[in-house]
């Protein structure tokens, strides 16, 4: 198995980079994250997983250890392949991943393209005791007024991105505000864009 990559870098695409090692081009399937640090002549290091399927060898890189064995613990999901996977990754930061998972929040997993409510609860089921102890949140009140409030504007049509950065503000504001007074203050913000 191939666990890193040090070398050149010799070209960078929007869904994976070529890393000349020794002489050899290696194809490596990457995050937009991950991509957007590489420059091209540039010498980098990749944390990597081999995919080893009937039809193809497929290379993922990461930018960390850390990342990558999150990619591994997420395939051992029924139903999420290496595809999914890494679109997780593109989609969520390992810390806000791991977060969604042990708190179990279904908003932030089914961001992702390819994972919906099911497939988020199978992924919080099988994941929530994997994923590590984490830190306690310094605010845990306002971490679930925050996922409670995002919620209810998803669920009155608001864009997520929108709810999210809307919520957030609020919550900076002041962070010790009931939920019905962030939900109430998120709305009139929304309201006026």
């Amino acid at each position: 198995m191939i666990s890193s990559l040090r070398g050149q870098v010799q070209h960078v695409g929007l869904d994976h980079a070529v890393v000349e090692v020794g002489g050899v081009g290696f194809a490596v399937q990457a995050t937009p994250t991950t991509l957007a640090s590489l420059r091209r002549g540039e010498e980098t290091t990749l944390a990597t997983t081999l995919v080893v399927r009937e039809d193809s060898l497929t290379l993922f890189g990461f930018a960390d250890a850390e990342a990558r064995e999150l990619f591994g613990l997420l395939q051992t999901v029924s139903g999420i392949g290496p595809r999914i996977a890494l679109a997780t990754l593109a989609v969520l930061e390992p810390d806000k991943l791991r977060h969604a998972l042990a708190e179990g929040s279904i908003t932030v997993l089914t961001q992702v393209p390819g994972i919906g409510k099911k497939g988020a609860e199978r992924l919080i089921i099988e994941l929530r005791d994997k994923v590590g102890q984490l830190p306690a949140p310094t605010t845990p009140a306002h971490s679930q007024t925050r996922d409670h409030v995002v919620e209810a504007l998803l669920g009155l049509g608001f864009p997520a991105k929108a709810a999210e950065t809307t919520v957030d503000k609020v919550l900076s504001d002041n962070p010790d505000q009931s939920t019905s007074a962030v939900l109430r203050r998120a709305l009139a913000t929304l309201g006026r864009k």
